[in-house]
C-alpha cells in the first residue's frame, strides 16, 4: 500500500526553502524602508534649503546646518540660491548610502533697488 504523503527523504524541504527565502525578504523589506527614509530626508532637506534661501534673501542670518549637512550659497541675477547636501541617514546604511541634495532660490531683497 502506498502512502499519500511524501517519502521521508523529502521531509523538511519546505523548511529549507523558507530558511533560504526569509533573508531575501528581510533584505528587500529593509531596502524599502531605507528608500522611504531617504525620500523623507529629501523633503526635509528641500524645506530647510528653502527656509535658508528666504532668510538670506531678507538679509537675516540663517542657522548653521545640522551635523553632517553642508550648505553653499550663490548670489546671481537678483536671486540667492542655497544648495544643501547630506548623507542618507537610513537604518542599516550608515554612511554607505548616497547623498541627498536640495537646491532652493529666493529673491535677494538686498539686491533689489528701491523706488
Amino acid at each position: 500500500m502506498r502512502s499519500r504523503w511524501p517519502v521521508s527523504a523529502e521531509r523538511g524541504s519546505v523548511t529549507a526553502e523558507f530558511a533560504a527565502a526569509l533573508p531575501a525578504v528581510i533584505v528587500g523589506l529593509g531596502l524599502c524602508i531605507a528608500g522611504v527614509q531617504a525620500v523623507a530626508q529629501q523633503a526635509v532637506l528641500t524645506d530647510r534649503a528653502a527656509v535658508t534661501a528666504r532668510l538670506l534673501g531678507r538679509g537675516d542670518v540663517p542657522p548653521d546646518p545640522p551635523g553632517g549637512q553642508t550648505s553653499t550659497t550663490e548670489r546671481e541675477k537678483g536671486m540667492v540660491c542655497v544648495r544643501m547636501s547630506a548623507p542618507v541617514a537610513a537604518i542599516g546604511l550608515g554612511g554607505l548610502g548616497p547623498a541627498v541634495n536640495a537646491r532652493a532660490c529666493a529673491l535677494d531683497e538686498s539686491a533689489v533697488e528701491g523706488p
